[in-house]
């Protein structure tokens, strides 16, 4: 009899815990399922939670369900962002700044924390961190083209300045993006910085397909015929 009842209760956690972990893992799709979900299973329903009582009005109750998702999972680039947002929402500036610094730092492909880091170089006049943000939100596929294009005058304002010189090297550095770089540059960049980038790497050796070179030409020479005859020379010489 006493094995029986062992026998039952053992299924019957298992069906608790296989119910928990089933609910938790639906709650990553279906925001409403996350407050349904016993906090000690709380994995992928935390992070709704999260953003839940970040949007409650109550500040401290969206610090603390932050404050527990980073505990619980801190590698996630997009959980020091939460914790970022419930600290500003908290009026916590400081603490907001240093945790979407330690996001944007962690999650190179976290959007949001890149977008907020680039504006904070560009109000601190740090234009150089400003190209590297830029330059990740570039190389995101999802980042979109109105936000490079409102962007792009503040981040590489003058000929010849640093950060040019910085997105450059981002460029000479990565073979593999050099036709993504050309293609999308044409289209959102500041036409005097993208031509300039260009010069830049080829002078520091980097290597352009001559097709993709070719097409940028054409287009940037469709909007500037001097700028276009500078990347006709860069053409030339590679091709």
């Amino acid at each position: 009899m006493i094995a029986r009842i062992i026998w039952v209760a053992a299924l019957l956690g298992i069906a608790i815990v296989s119910t928990a972990v089933h609910l938790d893992r639906e709650a990553r799709r279906t925001a409403s399922l996350a407050l349904y979900v016993p906090e000690i299973f709380r994995s992928g329903a935390q992070p709704r939670i999260t953003a839940l009582a970040i949007d409650s009005g109550i500040p401290e109750i969206g610090v603390a369900q932050a404050q527990k998702l980073v505990r619980r999972r801190p590698l996630p680039a997009r959980h020091l962002r939460l914790l970022a947002q419930a600290q500003f929402a908290a009026g916590n500036n400081e603490a907001s700044a240093l945790a979407i610094q330690y996001a944007a730092q962690r999650g190179w492909r976290d959007a949001l924390a890149q977008e907020a880091m680039m504006q904070i170089a560009l109000a601190a006049g740090n234009r150089p961190e400003a190209a590297r943000r830029y330059a990740a939100l570039f190389l995101m596929r999802g980042t979109e083209r109105a936000l490079l294009e409102e962007t792009g005058d503040a981040v590489f304002p003058e000929p010849g300045g640093e950060e040019r010189m910085v997105f450059a090297q981002i460029v000479s550095g990565g073979e593999r993006w050099h036709n993504a770089f050309l293609t999308r540059g044409a289209r959102v960049m500041p036409p005097d910085a993208f031509v300039e980038i260009i010069e830049i790497s080829a002078k520091d050796g980097t290597q352009f397909r001559c097709a993709a070179l070719r097409q940028a030409q054409k287009a940037i020479e469709g909007e500037d015929q001097t700028l276009g005859k500078r990347l006709s020379s860069v053409l030339q010489s590679q091709c």
